[in-house]
């Protein structure tokens, strides 16, 4: 046996990934989740024995259950942070439980002798604020919360690492803090609680775009992300790294035509057009999520894995294999219907 982890939003996408990692590598897995009730249809998703994988209810904004779930635990991996597929009412709505539940986990952590703790973090916490154009990231760059394209999820995942770290500066002792910050994440989904990446290959696939914004992201591989969460709990010697989770950056159009080069007929309603900027702009008056991707339309964010290929030994799967595994698996779960 490795030892025990915790690890929180244990529902979630890339958590999902990771707990089934840890438990293939022989880890005991205490895992985080809003509602008990959802234990019977995780389990068999999740893998384990009752005596390798726990269930505990714990909110990010709330105490209770937090002792309970990291009692024993010798390692965090806190991967629950708020999202929205919509604009939400108030930024504060994700940035407060955002930041709020990263210190609770941080203090419950330290309180219970925890040794090393890792923050799913996100290249939105670097990558934005930095004006237009093409640029070229790594893990010491930071988000200006303040620029004119940051809108209320990267302003949530800049402002939660960054209060983390100050922290664990403060108060952390000597328990090591890593943060994982990964790109958009693609993959295979085994149920409809995914990450608001996957939308992206959904509505191409559902035809519920008229064509392509002139839109993109790097691309890392759910599979991938979980690996590199894993190196960041066990490599020793890790105190304070940072660690870009990415692949290439792809436009918009350029997953379509992945999708519809090799997809056949299930790629029939996928639109390899671009639509024009204006087009674009035009409907973000009517249409206040498209209202917060404006920004972005013509930029290139291009965020280097450099450091954990060299420091962890880290590797991507083709980005084309996350592409594609991720529509099949949307098509046969007939979570899209094609």
């Amino acid at each position: 046996m490795k030892g025990k982890v915790l690890v929180t939003g244990a529902s979630g996408y890339i958590a999902g990934f990771v707990v089934r990692q840890l438990l293939e590598q022989g880890w005991t897995v205490h895992a985080t989740v809003r509602n008990l009730s959802r234990e019977a249809e995780l389990r068999p998703r999740l893998g384990g024995t009752p005596d390798t994988l726990r269930f505990f209810a714990a909110d990010l904004m709330a105490d209770a259950g937090w002792a309970d779930a990291v009692i024993g635990c010798s390692h965090v991996c806190h991967v629950a942070s708020p999202f929205s597929t919509n604009a939400p009412k108030h930024e504060d709505d994700l940035i407060v439980p955002a930041r709020e539940g990263v210190l609770r986990a941080l203090r419950f952590a330290r309180a219970a002798g925890v040794t090393r703790f890792v923050q799913t973090s996100s290249v939105a916490a670097i990558a934005y604020g930095h004006g237009k154009g093409q640029h070229h990231f790594t893990e010491s760059d930071w988000t200006d919360v303040d620029g004119p394209d940051v809108y209320a999820y990267v302003k949530s995942k800049t402002i939660a690492e960054r209060a983390a770290r100050d922290w664990v500066a403060a108060n952390g002792g000597a328990m090591e803090f890593v943060s994982v910050n990964p790109a958009a994440v693609l993959g295979p989904v085994w149920s409809d609680d995914f990450s608001p990446s996957i939308e992206v290959v959904r509505q191409l696939l559902a035809g519920a775009l008229p064509g392509c914004p002139d839109l993109g992201f790097g691309i890392v591989d759910v599979r991938d992300c979980a690996d590199l969460h894993v190196r960041a709990l066990t490599e020793p010697g890790l105190a304070g790294e940072r660690f870009i989770s990415a692949g290439p950056f792809l436009k918009l159009v350029d997953v379509a035509r992945v999708l519809k080069d090799n997809l056949g007929v299930q790629a029939r309603k996928v639109p390899t057009r671009r639509l024009p900027d204006w087009l674009v702009r035009f409907s973000a008056l009517f249409n206040p999520m498209i209202r917060q991707i404006t920004g972005e339309l013509g930029n290139v964010r291009d965020a280097s894995a450099g450091h954990a290929l060299e420091r962890l030994g880290w590797r991507t799967r083709p980005v084309e294999e996350s592409i594609l595994d991720c529509a099949r698996s949307l098509i046969e779960r007939g979570i899209v219907k094609v």
